[in-house]
This record gives structure tokens, C-alpha cells and sequence, in this order.
């Protein structure tokens, strides 16, 4: 085994036996880091769809309670149901002809709504209008009800299960006279299909388990009843199904006080993990394969020039060598010690091809610095040109040349440090750009500039203001106006801590209709081919990825036909705090 490794104790197995073990460490670093990070994003994303799922799950069941709500408003207001409680509060009990009349208006409307299944009418006396039999209104419900109705003063409240079917729930309204100063009129009792609240219709998530309480904790549905008592408020997982985890995400209706209580398996989070996990490995399988092909070919591309420089020193010399310590780094090393005095005959050799190497890379480099654009250039150009004119006294073209090279200078010079600059530098730039604009339209363009004091340090990127100086310009002034006033204001809401910029043009103005195309094309991938929404879709998109969409309002455009155009968003404040 040592006479094994000794014979294969080679320089180039070196190399390439150093270079697996890094890679390997490598991957193994990096796929570990990458996983968890993956992982922890897809559970993140994963939670964050339960919760909006649990949030539409709550709207559906605030719109289920509106309908009902809506249609036993359209029922308690009707003329005829008006009419006829006003006759028994006044003492006059309705005729069989007004109660078959009231009969079929209230069917009308309840064929409206999917979810009721019938409705009784009562006077303020708790006597029965329609239908004309079955049990009254105390034999169905508690008077405790009756008193919440009256509390309630007109809105719908929630009984829940009806004791007498369990297939129901009720709900019940007061019946307030209009024309009597909404004096209490009586009562309707609705008897609502269980079915109407049944959970995940549509069974989006079959493996999801819901649960929909009250306001009184009673169960309004479930998909899987059997479980219910054994779910706790305070646990967030619970083994539940054979002993299979699931995470409990819960919301609660503002509207109707309804809590929804949604129970996901734990797997449903992490369903993604293993095939990210096989194709970790996978690929650093690929990967260590590769490496392992290209670093062969590379070690012997190294050792190469070694070992033929080793045969070459052999058959160099014939006179007297000067034996060298040996050396337990390589064979070839030793090969070079035991031919040490032969190296000074090669000398020349090696000195040619380092000074080949070399000017090689110097004749790279000075490409390379010839293939570089010097902004500085231009900017002496400029400047130079602007000395010029000055001499000449042409002062319009040379304060037009020196906005032109400030222009330059703050577009072209870009680096990370300068992406985000302060409000001063931006408006600094719009006086350059609208100098340049004035030479071009004359008397007939006006600006107007009007920015808090304490709002020129703050911090945002840059060009975000200039793109819509240049819109209300272009596309609102235009060429075929004879005068066009142009404004940009920048003003901050100290409760929200943001500040609004508008920009605005008495210019041609636009049609609806056009409002909405521009709307569209920003929203659209495509529109960066449009010239006229390419600069408003770059601003809505850098609003959107610089800020936090809670403290911020994307572009909002609002225009008349002959009296002009106004632009105008919202960001949040962000000083240098240097400043």
C-alpha cells in the first residue's frame, strides 16, 4: 500500500485530489445553506397562501352574510310589507288577501338568494302575519333574541342552529315603519340552509381541514367534524389524522364576527422539499463529475510543462550535476533537485516565455483600456464649448451647452453609491433638462416648481421625477400649443410620513379611454417597447422595488381633453442620516 501511494505521489494527483475536496467541501457548504434557505422561503410562501386562503375563505362568508342581509333589507322594506305591519301596529289586523300578497312578494325575493329556505313575518305583538300556520315566534327561539333585535334596531342578528331542524340556521331582523319614525313594526325570522355555509366548495384543498364558528363558538361547518372538540386555541400544531401534524393559521370576520379556523398537514408546507433535495444532490452529483473530468485535464495541463521541462533537463547537460536534498512533496520535484545545475541552460528559454506571457497580458490590457468610454471626455468637451460660447457672448447656447453637460454628468455617472441621490440633486437636474426645453419652445413654455424646504434631503433613486417632467413636455405641451404651463410640486403628510410629488400640464389632455390604454400598457410586460408609457412604466416599477407598498401609491393619472394632464405618486420619507 505505501509503494502504491509513493508511485502515484505525482504533482498533477496532487492538484487534482485538493481540488475534489474543496469542491466537495464546497458543495456540501453551499447546497446545506441553499437548502434551508429554500426551504424556509417555500414554508414562508406556503404559510402566507394558507393565511390568504383563510382570508378569502372569511370574505366568502361576509359576502354569503350581505346577500342575506341585502335581500331581508329589500323583504322588511317592501311598500306591501310596510303597509300591512303599519296597519297591525295601529291596531288593524291584516286581511288573508294582504298576507298571501305579502306571501308573494317575500318568495319573489327569496327565489333571489340561494340560501333561504323560508321566512316568517311577525307584528310587534309576536303574532304571526305568514305563513298563515306552524309554531310562533317564542316556540323557535329564546327571548333573548327578540331583545338583541330590538338592540340591534333594524340589523340582521345571527341566532344560529335552529333547535327545532338542525338542518337550519335563523337569523332575525326588526321591521322598523319608515313612515312611523321607525317605530318597531315586528319581526322577520329567516330559516337559512345549513348547505349555504358548507366549507370549500369548489374543494380546493381537499387535505385542509376548516372550521367555521360564530360569534357564540358554535360550529356553522366544518369538512370534518370529528376532530373539532380535540382542537385547541393555544397549540399551533396538533397531531390530529393518524397522528399526522397539521398547523392551525385562524382568522376572524370584522363584518359578521364569524372565526375561521383552518388546519393544515404540516406536509402540505414542505411538499416541495424533497425534490428540491434530489435535485441538490443530483446536480452536485453532475457537478462533482464534471469537475472531477475538467480538474483531471487541468492538473495534466499544469504538470505538463513540468514534466516535459524534467525530460528536457535529462538530456541537457553532460557536466558535473550537484546532488540537491531530496524533497517528499512530488516525484517531479525530485526530478528537478536531481537536475538542479542543468536548470541554467534553460534559462533563457524560461525568461522567453514569461516575456511572451507578459506582453501578451500588456497587450490585452491596453485593448482593453482603449475599448473604455472616458465619460470625463465628454464632459471637457462640453465644458470647453461652453467657455467658448461664453467668450463669444452667446450666452443662451453656452447656458444651453453648460445644462446639456450637467444633463450628461448626472445621467451617464452612475455607480451603486449613486443610484439613490437626494431630492435636491433631482430637481437641480429638472432646471438643467427644462433649460434645455426653453431654448427648444421659447415664451411658449412655463414652469413652475414648488418643494418643501425640508423635503430636499430626502433620499430617493434617481430620475424618478425628471421622466414625468419630460411626458407633461412632449405628450402634453407638445408642438401645437401656443403657451403650456408645466408644474411640479412635492409635498409631505407628516401623519404618514410621505410625501406626494405631482406633476401637472395645462397642456391637450387626454381621453378616458387613453388613460386606461396607458393604465394597461404599464401593467403590461410589452409596453417597454412603447415609447409613450416606457418612462411611466420605469417609475411605477422602480416604486414598486424600492418601497414598501404599504407606505407608497403607484402612478395615478388624471386628465380632461383642452385642460391638461396631472401625474402624481406617493413614497415614503427617507433622509440621509448624516444629514
Amino acid at each position: 500500500m505505501l509503494d502504491f501511494f509513493k508511485k502515484h505521489n505525482t504533482l498533477r494527483n496532487q492538484i487534482l485530489a485538493v481540488y475534489f475536496i474543496i469542491l466537495l467541501i464546497i458543495l456540501l457548504i453551499v447546497s446545506t445553506i441553499i437548502f434551508r434557505q429554500v426551504s424556509d422561503l417555500l414554508e414562508e410562501n406556503a404559510e402566507e397562501q394558507i393565511q390568504q386562503t383563510a382570508i378569502e375563505v372569511v370574505g366568502r362568508y361576509d359576502s354569503l352574510f350581505e346577500q342575506l342581509n341585502v335581500t331581508t333589507t329589500q323583504m322588511v322594506t317592501n311598500d306591501q310589507v310596510q303597509s300591512t305591519l303599519a296597519s297591525e301596529w295601529r291596531g288593524e289586523p291584516a286581511s288573508f288577501g294582504e298576507r298571501q300578497t305579502i306571501m308573494n312578494v317575500t318568495s319573489r325575493l327569496q327565489t333571489n338568494s340561494d340560501g333561504i329556505y323560508m321566512t316568517e313575518l311577525f307584528n310587534s305583538e309576536l303574532d304571526k302575519i305568514y305563513p298563515l300556520d306552524g309554531p310562533e315566534l317564542l316556540e323557535q327561539i329564546e327571548p333573548k333574541w327578540i331583545d338583541k333585535a330590538d338592540e340591534a334596531r333594524g340589523r340582521m342578528v345571527w341566532i344560529g342552529e335552529d333547535r327545532l331542524d338542525r338542518n337550519y340556521f335563523l337569523l332575525i331582523r326588526r321591521a322598523n315603519l319608515i313612515d312611523e319614525r321607525f317605530t318597531n313594526g315586528g319581526y322577520l325570522l329567516t330559516r337559512v340552509n345549513r348547505d349555504y355555509f358548507q366549507t370549500n366548495p369548489q374543494n380546493k384543498h381537499p387535505d385542509q381541514l376548516t372550521i367555521v364558528r360564530d360569534q357564540n363558538r358554535n360550529i356553522v361547518s366544518t369538512n370534518y367534524s370529528e376532530f373539532v372538540e380535540t382542537v385547541s386555541e393555544d397549540e399551533p400544531i396538533y397531531p390530529l389524522i393518524d397522528d399526522e401534524n397539521y398547523i392551525r393559521t385562524q382568522e376572524t370576520s370584522t363584518e359578521t364576527g364569524f372565526e375561521i379556523t383552518m388546519l393544515t398537514p404540516t406536509d402540505q408546507l414542505t411538499e416541495g422539499l424533497p425534490v428540491l433535495r434530489s435535485a441538490i444532490i443530483f446536480s452536485g452529483m453532475i457537478g462533482l463529475v464534471i469537475f472531477f473530468v475538467v480538474s483531471y485535464f487541468l492538473a495534466t495541463f499544469i504538470t505538463k510543462p513540468i514534466s516535459r521541462l524534467t525530460n528536457t533537463m535529462r538530456q541537457a547537460g553532460d557536466g558535473v550535476l550537484t546532488f540537491t536534498p531530496q524533497s517528499v512533496s512530488s516525484n517531479e520535484i525530485n526530478e528537478l533537485n536531481d537536475t538542479y545545475n542543468q536548470l541554467a541552460e534553460q534559462t533563457n528559454y524560461l525568461i522567453q516565455m514569461v516575456y511572451e506571457k507578459e506582453l501578451r497580458k500588456t497587450h490585452s490590457e491596453l485593448k482593453a483600456l482603449q475599448a473604455q468610454i472616458n465619460p470625463h471626455f465628454l464632459f471637457n468637451t462640453l465644458d470647453s464649448l461652453y467657455w467658448s460660447l461664453e467668450e463669444e457672448d452667446q450666452e443662451d447656447l453656452a447656458e444651453m451647452v453648460l445644462a446639456m453637460s450637467n444633463l450628461f454628468r448626472y445621467t451617464i455617472t452612475r455607480s451603486e453609491a449613486d443610484e439613490w441621490i437626494d431630492l435636491r440633486s433631482e430637481v437641480e437636474h429638472i432646471h438643467h433638462y427644462m433649460t434645455i426645453m426653453k431654448m427648444r419652445f421659447g415664451e411658449r413654455l412655463y414652469f413652475d416648481l414648488n418643494v418643501d424646504e425640508d423635503l430636499l434631503n430626502v433620499r430617493l433613486p434617481k430620475l424618478m421625477i425628471q421622466p414625468l417632467i419630460e411626458n407633461a413636455v412632449l405628450h402634453g405641451i407638445g408642438e401645437d400649443i401656443e403657451k403650456g404651463h408645466v408644474w411640479l410640486n412635492v409635498r409631505k403628510d407628516p401623519t404618514k410620513h410621505t410625501l406626494t410629488v405631482t406633476v401637472k400640464d395645462d397642456g391637450q389632455g387626454m381621453t378616458k379611454e387613453t388613460i386606461q390604454s396607458i393604465y394597461e400598457s404599464i401593467d403590461q410586460e410589452q409596453s417597454v417597447k412603447k415609447q409613450d408609457s416606457m418612462a411611466l412604466r420605469n417609475v411605477e416599477m422602480r416604486i414598486k422595488l424600492y418601497f414598501d407598498p404599504a407606505q407608497t401609491k403607484g402612478l395615478h393619472i388624471s386628465s380632461e381633453i383642452d385642460q391638461g394632464t396631472t401625474v402624481s405618486f406617493t413614497i415614503p420619507i427617507i433622509k440621509d442620516e448624516t444629514t
